[in-house]
This record gives structure tokens, C-alpha cells and sequence, in this order.
């Protein structure tokens, strides 16, 4: 099949949800298929991954957006606009054009539009355009609106409106609308019950799944968060590790050390604690991501945000590692309590859970087997591209 693909930011390295989703079906589409990306940049030196992509694309188009969110030009335009924020910050003239031109010159199969706020950039067509949510964007702005001061709270609520109307309008300029959890799905249906929709998940990457389970120190563990920080419900479960969790494990387990990793980490607020320790991940370099998961001993993520499934839950279960998760953190992966991963909601939850498995070698060898297994079994991308594969058809006929 010849797919047309658009991305709001360029896939890779895979270092954030987005573009660890995308790399991987590039990767895996590419064997059978014939891919064009259009992808959209903020900074020159993303380019230099242009070589690195292309040997899964036919052909690659590279289209700026604004390199910074809070530009007065995208302020105003939201503003004295009907379009919200995450619209006007992700659109790009070039990748219109260029859209524009590449349709007018070559014919495909399918359109695929990672992200509704992709979608602007495409021209009125008869090619087939499936669109991805890889979460529902007003659902999870609306999460923080009642944690902000009162006018900005009223600013954001406007926001949000106007973001509710606009994805739920490109919603229904699409063959099929993709979720990647039945939450989303069920969001999505009630709200534009007239519109196909389907499930397509994510997966753990290729290179997290270990090839042998390592004996894990559980007498000093080291407990993992990972995330990237650019992201609202990372830097909520940040700080409720900080100053909920690690003041009471501290006390119970002196000798576990906490982790929190990942990009833009230093945007985390917290003062210099024993045994917490706060890094900063350049977005290429996953080999200290993976370290950080082959070291862990548990992985552990507060996430109370909607939307979306966790790709850092799913790395962790390829990496051998246990899980414990809130419930809304682990919604939608068709786990079971207590068997693939633990569930945990308050901060006591979460340290009587992490004392009770790291004293409990049965339980914890138990747990990281069923997770490993539950995640090879239903969450690799080779088979979550061949299910994308037979959505493509079933809306191309081919």
C-alpha cells in the first residue's frame, strides 16, 4: 500500500509516547508497504535524523513550526481565533504546501494523521484518512484546569472548549477515528456516535524487551519513574513522588533510593533529599533509558491524568521490571490486579505495595514473568502494525 503519513513532530529519537509510537510502525510497516512522512520540526538540528528515517520512507518532507509555543503571533491568533492553542501552535504553513503539492502530483492509498491537530493540514481529498488519538487532548487539559489560579482557569476553559469542538470536528472529517485504549474509544463513540472508530495500541519498543531475567537487588532498590516532562500528568506524578510518596517510603524502606527520569526533568520542582535523585535525559539518548529500566528494581507510576496507555508501563514489563501504577495509569492495557502489575491510588497504597513485593521474592519473580509474558503476547509492534495494516484496508477496499 502507498500511505500518505503526517506526524507533529519528527519520530524520532524515540524518546517521547508519540514518537516512540510512530518510529516503531515506520519500522514495521515499512517491510510490506510504501511510506511518504511528512513530519514537523521545531529546531534545525532535528534534521540530522532525516538519514535515519529514510530507510523506512520512500520519501521524507521535514516543514517547521514555530520553535517556541508562547510566540505572540500564536497568542494573538488564539486569541481573536476560533481555533484553540494546540492547533495554532502545531500549524505550519510549509507542511500545507508541501501536503498540498505531494497529493497533487502522486496518488495514495490511505492518509494516516498521527494527532487531530495534524489535521488542518490537509486539503480536501477522496484518498481515505485514517486519524490517530493517541489520547483525547480536551480530556486531559480539563484534568488540570481546577489545580490553576482562577484567571487562568477561566482563560484555559475557554480553551478548552474551543479544543472539545475542533477535535471532535476532525473526528468526523475522518474514515475511521483510532484509539489506542477502549476509554478513548468509549469517548469518542459517545460523543460522535455516527463515526467509525477502532482500537489500535501502542507497544513497547523493540529494544526494551530483555532477552533473560537478571537477578534485581531488592535490598537497596532503586525505584524507577521515567517520563518526559514536557508532558502535564509526568510532572503531576513527579511531584506526587516527591512529596507524597518518597516522605513515607523513606521511613519504611530507608535504604530504597527513588528515581525520576526523563526529558526536561529539570523543570521538576524538589530540594536535594537523600536517597531521590532527579535526571535529566537528553531526547537521544534512549541507551540511559534503558539503563535506568535494567537497573530498576520496581517501576512505579502515579499517573491520575486520562487518555492515552502508558508506553513507559509497557517498556518497564518488557524490561522486567514490576509494575505499580494507579488504575487510571494503567486503564486500558487489560491487566489484572495483582497478576501482570499492582495497583496502587494513595501514597500509603503505594508504600505498602512496594513493601510488600520487594519482601516477597515469589510475588516479584511471579509479577515481572506475567508482565513480560502479557506484554510480548499483545503489545509488539509487529502485531500492532499488522492490525494497523487491516484498518487500512478495511476503509481502502484494497
Amino acid at each position: 500500500m502507498k500511505i500518505l503519513m503526517l506526524t507533529p513532530y519528527v519520530p524520532y529519537p524515540p524518546s517521547s509516547g508519540g514518537q516512540i509510537r510512530t518510529y516503531n510502525l515506520l519500522k514495521h510497516l515499512s517491510k510490506k508497504n510504501q511510506i511518504t512522512l511528512v513530519a514537523l520540526y521545531k529546531d534545525e538540528n532535528e534534521k540530522k535524523y532525516f538519514q535515519l528515517l529514510k530507510k523506512y520512507c520512500k520519501a521524507i518532507y521535514l516543514c517547521q513550526r514555530p520553535k517556541k509555543p508562547w510566540q505572540i503571533k500564536t497568542i494573538l491568533t488564539t486569541v481573536f481565533s476560533r481555533l484553540p492553542f494546540l492547533v495554532v501552535r502545531n500549524y505550519s504553513q510549509e507542511a500545507s504546501l508541501t501536503v498540498k503539492q505531494i497529493l497533487d502530483k502522486e496518488s495514495f492509498d490511505v492518509i494516516h494523521a498521527e494527532t487531530f491537530y495534524i489535521m488542518p493540514h490537509i486539503p480536501k481529498t477522496k484518498i481515505p484518512i485514517l486519524l490517530v488519538e493517541q489520547t483525547i487532548e480536551y480530556e486531559v487539559y480539563n484534568h488540570f484546569l481546577n489545580s490553576l489560579p482562577l484567571f487562568i482557569r477561566l482563560v484555559l476553559k475557554i480553551d478548552i472548549l474551543k479544543l472539545k469542538y475542533w477535535e471532535r470536528y476532525f473526528w468526523r472529517k475522518a474514515n475511521i477515528v483510532t484509539a489506542v485504549c477502549p476509554s478513548d474509544e468509549s469517548i469518542i463513540r459517545n460523543l460522535e456516535p455516527d463515526i467509525k472508530t477502532t482500537i489500535v495500541p501502542n507497544g513497547a519498543g523493540d529494544e526494551m524487551f530483555i532477552t533473560k531475567f537478571t537477578r534485581k537487588n531488592l535490598e537497596n532498590p532503586a525505584i524507577l519513574f521515567q517520563g518526559n516532562y514536557f508532558w502535564l500528568q509526568n510532572v503531576e506524578a513527579a511531584d506526587f513522588l516527591i512529596n507524597r510518596v518518597y516522605p513515607k517510603l523513606v521511613d519504611e524502606l530507608p535504604s530504597a533510593e527513588i528515581i525520576i527520569s526523563g526529558q526536561n526533568a529539570k523543570k521538576i520542582v524538589y530540594q536535594q533529599k537523600k536517597n531521590l535523585r532527579v535526571i535529566d535525559i537528553p531526547a537521544d539518548d534512549f541507551e540511559k533509558v534503558k539503563k535506568l529500566y535494567n537497573g530498576a528494581a520496581l517501576f512505579i507510576a502515579p499517573i491520575f491524568g486520562p487518555g492515552g496507555t502508558r508506553l513507559k508501563i509497557l517498556a518497564a514489563m518488557a524490561a522486567g521490571v514490576p509494575v505499580i501504577a494507579t488504575k487510571v495509569g494503567l486503564e486500558g492495557l487489560g491487566i489484572t490486579n495483582k497478576k501482570e502489575a499492582i495497583i496502587a491510588d494513595g501514597a500509603d497504597n503505594f508504600v505498602n505495595e512496594i513493601k510488600a513485593i520487594l519482601s516477597d521474592m515469589k510475588l516479584y519473580e511471579k509479577t515481572r514473568k506475567n508482565a513480560y509474558n502479557f506484554v510480548k503476547d499483545n503489545y509488539s509492534w509487529d502485531q500492532i502494525a499488522k492490525k494497523l495494516e487491516a484498518v487500512y484496508k478495511s476503509i481502502t477496499k484494497i
